[in-house]
């Protein structure tokens, strides 16, 4: 299967490169030529404009900097795109995901868009987590390829957008979980405690967090909340003693109180039997 790849900055070299070391015969383009020399050394064949190179690919892989991007530029190629796959993994919005997919579905080529959730260099490696959406069928054809990319590719949806929100969802908790992290390293740097020796020692509770995912999710989607132990009010005496602990120590308290205000609320409200998924609710969930 001849593969495309369109944007050559370091994730979209990455995915060139390992097409390359599994055998793929790969034509690269990019808007700075320069970039391309590392692949063309590794045997890649440069393209001199998009249509070019889509008219090379029988699979499109699509990284540049953008969905506005992306789309733009597989409106260029527009004419050259009809029997292709275009697997497009550029960052962005699932509106402009689905502008995109109907841009190239119209131009009579199949569309998935995947979201990768790993850093360039695990870029191949069998534990690369990749999601993708978009048609079944078409994954399955594409499947080979896709698990050169990232060994745990993962169809998701037939819808593509649906791709983009797991992304989303995914960088939503870890960006809770390290500032929550970064938020306790301080108050124990503060008090003179090894960060390192309160991670060996506290391994168990913090590794059990992830494993209340399935809980909460389960309570998610029944939307029932109510609970005979752990409840919303318990919670709040916890996080009074966190700020208050914070604010002698000189700790900025702007995260937990965030907590706070919306737990008092949820309590105030008459919900302080329910869970603490139903904080969803807050966030605008059901």
């Amino acid at each position: 299967m001849k593969i495309t790849v369109l944007g050559l900055g370091e994730m979209g070299s990455a995915l060139a490169s390992a097409l390359l070391n599994a055998g793929y015969p790969v034509t690269v383009w990019n808007r700075s030529a320069e970039k391309a020399r590392p692949l063309v050394a590794e045997g890649a064949r440069l393209a001199t404009s998009p249509e070019e190179a889509v008219a090379a690919g029988e699979v499109v892989i699509v990284n540049v900097k953008g969905g506005t991007v992306a789309a733009e530029l597989l409106r260029t190629a527009g004419l050259v795109l009809p029997g292709r796959t275009v697997v497009d993994v550029t960052d962005g919005t699932s509106a402009q995901v689905e502008v995109t997919a109907e841009l190239v579905t119209g131009h009579g080529a199949d569309y998935l868009h995947g979201q990768i959730m790993t850093i360039a260099p695990a870029v191949g490696s069998p534990d690369a987590v990749v999601f993708y959406g978009g048609p079944r069928q078409v994954f399955d054809r594409c499947e080979p390829v896709l698990r050169v990319l990232g060994g745990r590719a993962t169809h998701v949806s037939s819808n593509p957008g649906v791709s983009v929100l797991y992304g989303m969802a995914v960088h939503d908790i870890m960006w809770g979980l390290l500032n929550g992290f970064l938020h306790a390293a301080a108050l124990l740097n503060n008090a003179g405690i090894r960060i390192g020796d309160f991670a060996e020692q506290a391994e168990p509770s913090l590794t059990a967090l992830p494993s209340l995912f399935p809980m909460l999710a389960d309570e998610i989607d029944r939307a029932e909340y109510a609970v005979p132990f752990g409840a919303l009010q318990h919670h709040l005496p916890s996080v009074d003693d966190l700020i208050a602990e914070s604010r002698t120590r000189g700790i900025d308290v702007d995260l937990p109180t965030y907590t706070r205000n919306i737990v008092a609320e949820a309590i105030g409200t008459g919900h302080g039997k329910d869970s603490y998924a139903w904080l969803v609710q807050h966030f605008g969930g059901r």
